[in-house]
């Protein structure tokens, strides 16, 4: 597998997989010696990052205060902050401390979902394409992984989901807003398959774009009402519009039962001091929160302009990142960019002309627009 194949949200994967680890090293800076009283020199890379979902502008300033007063305290355990993060999360979903469940990342969630709920009598229920990791978890718990295709509207398969959770499965999996595709399935139609589940059957609601998504009744949370269905767990991250994808910080919130079987398979306290304290101001930085969602907004309806202006119809996105089908081979693309000096994802490894480009600073993608305009193929043949 080439390393342009490998960019965007398969980095971990592959990584684990042990592949691709030569064309990952090389995309980094080498490092820098400093003396031990200076701080070390800032990186000297210039490759614009758009395969990541990252967010362009980190952490707010306030959150930035308080990742630098706790590097004073990295020599203590996290007990004390932690539970202050339980605590400010709780209190933001107006539910009690008990449903929560911290992780290293959302993705931690994922894995103590799948290692619950699923196992080779109990399959995994998923959309397909989605975000990869929960499948890599739910084979892990030596479970199957049943794959629905999206519909044309790149919306979860309810009907055909359904039909195979009737069959036993313990988990369904719902990536809403779903990566790569940036797009939700309504609200109600998820209420409507979620009364019609199996019981034994739990669903997880993998929220981790949330904060992107235009407000409506259609894109309205899970966690906006009471959680009271003991079926449902739903995921959120501070990677995205948090700014803090570095740190790993993520959580899940469900029923008091469900929380403690899940937090079964946690690594006890794996949010150290650092992420801890981190997310703790960012959830009561709520002006920086804003500000980095308005960010996202304008630079989502930027890119539609832009593509607008070359006849180009990418889907409707509410996320950080925008897909978009090139009618040309993925890699080939990624390539040129690559060439450029940026770097852009492959939006699926089963949508082989589809791209997915995370949303960056206007500089940068103005340098994508830029490139995009020197791509050696008939632009004629992907105009909508």
């Amino acid at each position: 597998m080439s390393g342009d194949s490998v960019a965007g949200s398969r980095r971990a994967f592959l990584r684990m997989l042990g592949i691709g680890a030569a064309g990952i090293a090389a995309k980094r800076p080498a490092a820098t010696a400093f003396a031990a009283d200076s701080p070390p020199a800032a990186s000297a890379d210039t490759t614009i990052r758009l395969d990541s979902n990252e967010n362009p502008y980190g952490p707010s300033a306030k959150v930035v205060a308080a990742i630098r007063l706790a590097a004073s305290e990295a020599n203590r355990y996290p007990d004390r902050y932690y539970s202050e993060l339980v605590a400010g999360i709780a209190k933001l979903h107006r539910v009690k401390e008990e449903q929560v469940v911290l992780g290293a990342g959302s993705t931690e969630i994922l894995r103590a979902a799948c290692w619950t709920f699923t196992n080779q009598a109990k399959p995994l229920v998923q959309a397909a394409p989605t975000y990869e990791a929960i499948e890599y978890y739910a084979a892990s718990a030596g479970a199957k992984v049943i794959s629905d295709p999206l519909t044309s509207k790149f919306q979860h398969d309810l009907g055909a989901m359904l039909s195979h959770a009737a069959s036993g499965a313990g988990l369904v999996y719902i990536c809403n807003p779903n990566n790569p595709t940036g797009t939700i399935t309504p609200r109600n139609q998820l209420e409507d398959f979620i009364a019609r589940l199996p019981a034994a059957c739990y669903v997880l609601i993998d929220e981790a774009y949330h904060n992107y998504v235009i407000e409506s009744t259609a894109g309205e949370s899970f966690l906006d009402r009471p959680v009271d269905n003991r079926r449902i767990i739903v995921c959120r991250t501070f990677s995205h519009a948090y700014g803090l994808a570095g740190l790993r910080v993520g959580y899940g919130i469900a029923s008091a039962d469900v929380a403690k079987r899940m937090r079964a398979f946690c690594t006890q306290e794996s949010v150290n001091t650092i992420a801890a304290r981190a997310a703790t101001a960012a959830l009561q930085d709520a002006a920086g929160l804003a500000e980095s969602v308005k960010k996202n907004t304008d630079a989502r309806q930027e890119f539609r302009n832009g593509a607008t202006l070359r006849s180009l119809k990418p889907v409707d996105s509410q996320t950080n990142f925008i897909m978009m089908d090139t009618y040309n081979p993925a890699n080939m693309l990624i390539h040129h960019f690559r060439q450029n000096n940026i770097l852009i994802a492959p939006a699926s490894l089963s949508l082989d002309t589809s791209l997915r480009i995370s949303l960056g600073k206007p500089d940068e993608m103005a340098a994508f627009w830029r490139t995009w305009d020197t791509l050696p193929i008939d632009k004629s043949s992907i105009r909508h």
